[in-house]
């Protein structure tokens, strides 16, 4: 597939070049820095003088970012297909998804930035418009991929885990990987109406319908080649996911987008959202 690899300087944009490594090689790799020019912060400049000043800063941010280029094709993995550098003035989120409609991106690979002291909760604005409105599969790299191993795979019903069936079929990974298929019982105490004897029952009926469910998943992932194996909790999903991620700590966590009707391509599910936001490794949201 086509990879869009985002670039901006930081530091997360150097482990999600990094990254790549650990991904099937690209048909075609486009190495993409956007270049925003700020605009003259004063009105009452003359229109020559704002003009003069705005071009000498764009020339010097475009020389900043073909060195950015230059400096992130020469730390690219051996292997990942052979990169085009490309630059464009605009906003970042603009560029890239304008550069992704145009060259028909598959995989958008790019870095998580957060501002401010609580960086490590929130996504820097550009990443997330990206997310939530990119028309195919994004990679958000949030820290060093040091290997990629295990997949955990989190399922909220059938339709999601056929789209997650579909993008594993594609090969995405350069070497095998381990896939813990995971679903979550939305449940909060009470599990059951008051009066009802039988809940634990019920309860258990619940968790093997669902692990019946997963079961199946991994099953079907095994005929591909995965070794995989199906797991089921009990929780509010998103921080059912992240508790889950915390303490079987994969490499990766590949969900969908879980947006709702006509809004999916704007809005990303409650999960999706929390994961993105709290994961302890990167994430890949499949479309």
């Amino acid at each position: 597939m086509k990879i869009l690899l985002a670039v901006d300087g930081s530091d997360q944009s150097y482990e999600a070049a990094r990254a790549l490594g650990h991904l099937a090689p690209a048909e075609s790799l486009i190495v993409l820095h956007a270049v925003n020019v700020p605009q003259p912060a004063y009105p009452m400049m003359m229109p020559e003088v704002s003009q003069e000043l705005y071009t000498t800063v764009e020339r010097a941010m475009k020389e900043d970012g073909q060195r950015l280029l230059d400096r992130t094709v020469s730390i690219l993995p051996f292997n990942t297909g052979a990169p085009t550098k490309r630059m464009e003035v605009g906003h970042p989120a603009d560029v890239i998804l304008a550069v992704v409609e145009a060259e028909r991106v598959g995989l958008i690979v790019l870095g998580a930035r957060g501002l401010g002291p609580v960086q490590e909760m929130l996504l820097g604005s550009v990443s997330h418009r990206i997310i939530t409105q990119a028309p195919c599969s994004t990679l958000v790299v949030n820290r060093s991929m040091k290997t990629l191993r295990t997949v955990l795979l989190p399922v909220e019903g059938q339709a999601d885990a056929e789209k997650a069936e579909k993008f594993l079929a594609t090969k995405p990974f350069k070497e095998p990987v381990t896939v813990n298929v995971l679903t979550i019982l939305p449940f909060a105490a009470p599990l059951w109406p008051v009066g009802i004897s039988d809940s634990e029952a019920l309860k258990e009926k619940a968790i093997a319908s669902a692990r019946d469910f997963v079961d199946g998943i991994a099953g079907k992932l095994a005929k591909q080649g995965y070794k995989a194996s199906g797991s089921v909790t009990l929780g509010d999903p998103g921080h059912a996911i992240i508790g889950w991620a915390g303490s079987t700590k994969p490499d990766l966590i590949l969900m969908g987008s879980r947006g709702r009707a006509g809004a999916a391509r704007f809005l990303l599910g409650s999960a999706s959202h929390t994961v993105l936001h709290r994961a302890p490794c990167p994430v890949l949201i499949f479309r």
